[in-house]
């Protein structure tokens, strides 16, 4: 069964260019799947039946992993059992019947534009690397991007005469999202005074934004760098990188902007997981209902 898993994983990475990341993640859902299913004696996979998929399921429901993780994983199984099918290594594909497991609807955390602004205050000018500090946060939040795509952004994904920048994000796909003045702005000042000292440690390779020793910032470097200005702002949410994306797309709807622009933007396939930001905007405006409406 290793054979087949092997043949999936490279036709994952080959053909279908999924990010790195997701190809791990499916990598080690599936192999933990068929660890189970040779514990239960099979020795090929035309030996599955539902009965082993939901039984692999139940089992990670009983070491409690979180309903979004389980959901993850049947879809990892679903795809593989596609995958065997396709391929004819199996005669039918013991999957295709099963209901996923169903997700309570989580609406992401996000801030508001005075606490957003009260980050960026909070920013000692004087303290050291505050210029990439500041840059790398205004960027987060004027362009939306993902912790990854902002780690990874290329000097010459910068189009600063056009007030843009280019972005590569899930499966190396390509957009353009514009930045506002401010953004701009600190970028200017962290471009011109504060990376050509770091740059000067290692080669770059054209990566934005460097550690103090030169390197590309790391996702956990970012998110120690927004927990502490966001600690000497006195937020008290628990919060993250993805935070600012959340209030990016939140406040552009917020003020009125379409629905697909937002969608281009954050750079999401799907328009569906875009709108679980208009679902956070009506849950907005009824809290602004109940608060100030005289007869609530």
């Amino acid at each position: 069964m290793d054979t087949h898993l092997h043949d999936y994983i490279t036709m994952l990475r080959v053909e279908r260019n999924l990010a790195l990341n997701t190809i791990d993640a499916y990598s080690r859902d599936l192999k933990n799947y068929v660890h189970y299913l040779e514990l239960k004696g099979l020795k090929s996979v035309m030996g599955i039946k539902q009965k082993h998929i939901r039984g692999f399921i139940r089992e990670l429901a009983d070491i409690h992993l979180s309903a979004s993780s389980i959901s993850r994983v049947f879809s990892s199984i679903r795809s593989y059992h596609s995958f065997l099918n396709a391929e004819h290594w199996m005669e039918n594909n013991p999957s295709q019947l099963l209901e996923a497991p169903k997700l309570p609807r989580k609406l992401p955390e996000v801030l508001t534009v005075q606490e957003v602004d009260d980050i960026l205050d909070a920013i000692d000018e004087s303290s050291a690397l505050a210029m990439r500090d500041l840059a790398l946060l205004e960027i987060l939040y004027s362009a939306g991007l993902r912790v990854s795509e902002a780690c990874n952004l290329n000097l010459t994904g910068l189009l600063l005469d056009s007030e843009m920048i280019r972005v590569f994000g899930k499966g190396s796909k390509e957009r353009l999202v514009p930045i506002g003045k401010s953004a701009m702005q600190r970028l200017d000042d962290y471009l011109h005074f504060d990376r050509p000292e770091l740059a000067r440690k290692r080669e770059t390779k054209g990566i934005v934004f460097l550690s103090q020793n030169g390197r590309p910032l790391t996702r956990m470097t970012v998110y120690n760098i927004l927990k502490k200005w966001s600690l000497a702002a006195g937020i008290t949410k628990k919060i993250s990188p993805h935070t600012f994306r959340h209030s990016f797309a939140t406040h552009l709807l917020e003020g009125g902007a379409d629905l697909r622009a937002v969608q281009e933007m954050l750079g999401h396939a799907d328009i569906s997981s875009t709108q679980i930001y208009t679902h956070l905007d009506k849950e907005y405006l009824k809290e602004v209902h109940r608060t100030f409406h005289p007869r609530w």
